[in-house]
């Protein structure tokens, strides 16, 4: 019996992130339980974080989701949260749809999960129906996240936006600062933070800092794509340092 589990990520071509939070996460998973895990990575390119350039990458989806199921993977992630909000309420749905028949059609059908669609779901599943998010997007983008959100039942009652257009530029932004920009935020009534809407914001570090002094869940774009991740594979969470979620 082969213990270990191939899965496949569709991201920008610019993200920086995913590729290390995600591995980083299921190392924790492995030590934990012994099984393994690999990533298989697919790109649709995206430069700049505008309705433009993330629409045009949406369009890729299909042609990436052909290309790793080659690798024969186990689920495969679309870990661009964004990309998938702004084209409208409930459009995780029809991303994941267009995704696994592509795997299918390929003669490798997978699981399927978003980061849009793994965000509202979590925050779902933990009970979690007012939140205050932080993003790194521009004022409109984020406005739109929130819009998201809260069509999915998920009162936002507050949204931070660092304001960086530039894909890269997210990547290099110090989770550091996060617990300082969370203790910031309108939180009263909140039943859960998350503390980066964005797969490319990195926050792993800063998950729990920020858990233990607002004494609130914490949820990201990547520990919520890892949660649907496991839960697909049939898998319970066993990972250290990354908050209530993923802990089991």
């Amino acid at each position: 019996m082969v213990n270990s589990s191939r899965v496949g990520l569709i991201v920008p071509s610019s993200n920086t992130t995913m590729e290390t939070e995600l591995p980083e996460l299921f190392r924790r998973q492995t030590e934990a339980t012994g099984h393994r895990y690999t990533f298989h990575s697919a790109r649709a390119a995206m430069k700049h974080v505008n309705r433009e350039e993330l629409l045009a990458m949406v369009g890729k989806a299909a042609e990436c989701a052909t290309a790793v199921s080659d690798a024969d993977v186990d689920v495969i992630a679309y870990a661009c949260l964004v990309a998938v909000m702004a084209q409208g309420p409930g459009a995780h749905k029809d991303s994941e749809q267009v995704i696994g028949k592509a795997a299918e059609r390929n003669g490798h059908p997978a699981a399927v999960v978003s980061s849009a669609g793994a965000l509202v779901r979590t925050l779902q599943a933990i009970g979690a129906r007012r939140v205050a998010i932080v993003t790194p997007y521009v004022a409109p983008l984020t406005q739109m996240v929130r819009e998201y959100i809260e069509g999915e039942g998920v009162q936002v009652l507050d949204a931070v936006s660092l304001e960086v257009a530039d894909n890269l530029a997210v990547g290099r932004l110090d989770p550091g600062e996060l617990p300082a920009i969370a203790r910031g935020l309108r939180r009263e009534g909140a039943e859960a933070v998350v503390l980066s809407a964005c797969v490319q914001m990195p926050s792993l570090d800063a998950v729990e800092v920020v858990e233990e002094e607002l004494g609130l869940p914490v949820v990201t774009a990547a520990t919520a794509t890892a949660y649907e991740v496991l839960r697909s594979l049939g898998h319970e969470p066993a990972i250290s340092g990354a908050g209530r979620l993923l802990r089991g």
